[in-house]
């Protein structure tokens, strides 16, 4: 193997650069430089590591002009141009693999502490109030889940739920994805039975606001609704509306609209949205800063996925 030279522009687990220097691969770390700095030597590498810090444009790519791969340490490509990057030979890496059961155990944790009210209990209980019958619970046993993208995330997502005795439906525009935990319906089918909605999507073009008020309107029960997936695939205008209507009935939410691309931030701007603040404010309401994938187990298992991935590719090639 001629000589591989890495750039990592995000710290990950210590882990992938022990062991890509022990394969023989050059690394070098960049945390701080701004783009602009790192397409002023990008051609100088081979292969790039990324989290999320900016954005892989046809502008950074026309100036990658050795580079042979990208590799994502997360699961989604969506601050990479992917068409491009392939249009340029360039192969692209993600770890989908290294974070699905942190997200599945996340979200089960976030349907169950919404149906038992545990979050607003703990909060009364700090604050010397002993209510209990404002804070009598709902079972997942009898209810029908809805997992919206059937890949990583929604299959461990549906493992989770084998203890609880439900229905687990799945949509997915792949066809022939649903498996002996989930059984695949079409969206007509979907709206008419669920009773709970966890979506586990990338965020595309396709997905973008698919969350609306006419995607909500078309459920024919009230539902409750999970997101681990993309901030940007709610409408939150919208779903606040249906929770003030009674047509969702709460919502735990690791991922929220206003994010920044990057997900270390959240608001684009000053103000905080009128939305939000009632999310803030429901007690109905579970929110999390973008960590059901971000674990002390996936933060490792992560790094090694994109390791094996790597070494795939130059083992193989």
């Amino acid at each position: 193997m001629n000589e591989i030279k890495i750039l990592h522009i995000d710290s990950n687990n210590p882990i992938m650069m022990e062991q890509l220097q022990a394969a023989g691969f050059t690394n070098h770390e960049d945390f701080k430089s701004s783009k602009e700095e790192i397409e002023a030597k990008i051609q100088d590498y081979q292969g790039i590591v990324i989290r999320s810090r900016f954005k892989i444009d046809k502008s950074f790519l026309d100036k990658a002009t050795n580079l042979q791969f990208i590799a994502r340490v997360g699961a989604g490509l969506e601050s990479i141009d992917c068409e491009y990057a392939e249009s340029k030979n360039i192969t692209l890496i993600a770890a989908p693999e290294g974070n699905r059961n942190a997200v599945g155990e996340h979200t089960l944790g976030m349907i169950l502490s919404l149906f038992n009210n545990l979050n607003q209990a703990d909060r009364e209980i700090r604050s010397g109030q002993w209510n209990r019958e404002s804070n009598r619970g709902h079972e997942l046993d009898g209810k029908t889940v809805g997992i919206i993208g059937y890949g990583n995330m929604g299959k461990s997502f549906a493992k989770k739920l084998l203890g609880f005795d439900v229905t687990t439906l799945c949509y997915d525009i792949k066809e022939n994805v649903g498996d002996e935990n989930a059984k695949q319906v079409s969206l007509v089918e979907f709206q008419q039975k669920v009773d709970v909605v966890s979506l586990h999507l990338p965020w595309t073009p396709e997905t973008n606001k698919m969350v609306d008020a006419a995607f909500i309107a078309a459920f024919a029960k009230p539902f409750w609704i999970l997101n681990t997936s993309r901030g940007k695939n709610i409408v939150t205008d919208d779903m606040v509306a249906a929770m003030k209507s009674g047509k969702v009935l709460g919502a735990g939410l690791d991922v929220l609209e206003y994010e920044k691309a990057s997900f270390e931030t959240l608001f684009q701007e000053n103000e905080t949205p009128e939305a939000f603040q009632y999310l803030l404010n429901a007690s109905n309401v579970i929110l999390s800063p973008h960590v059901a994938g971000w674990t002390f187990e996936s933060h490792k298992r992560l790094a090694q996925v994109i390791v094996d991935k790597i070494l795939a590719k130059y083992t193989f090639a």
